[in-house]
């Protein structure tokens, strides 16, 4: 059990700090100052912070639009649900 907890433990870090970059980027868009890259913005989704980014995309009204943006955010949010549903079907049967 104490793997789970480390794993919802992380799952919540990453996906604080992505949202926090995510929230960042979007006031510089507003504010015309310098941009957190969309590749590093994805690379955090990747690590786990794609639950949390997703929401903020359409809360914020950021990169919700951006169509290359969007499908790759889809893309990895698809694939952690995968991973987490596999996962799990992994440990009820062990």
């Amino acid at each position: 059990m104490i793997e789970n907890e480390i794993a919802l433990y992380y799952l919540a870090f990453i996906n604080t700090l992505s949202g926090m970059l995510f929230a960042i980027d979007k006031s510089a868009a507003q504010n015309g100052r310098k941009r957190i890259s969309e590749r590093t913005l994805h690379w955090l989704e990747l690590a786990g912070g794609a639950f949390l980014n997703l929401v903020l995309m359409y809360t914020l009204r950021h990169k919700n639009k951006k169509f290359s943006y969007w499908i790759w955010t889809w893309v990895i949010m698809t694939g952690w649900v995968s991973v987490i549903i596999i996962f799990k079907n992994i440990i009820d049967i062990i």
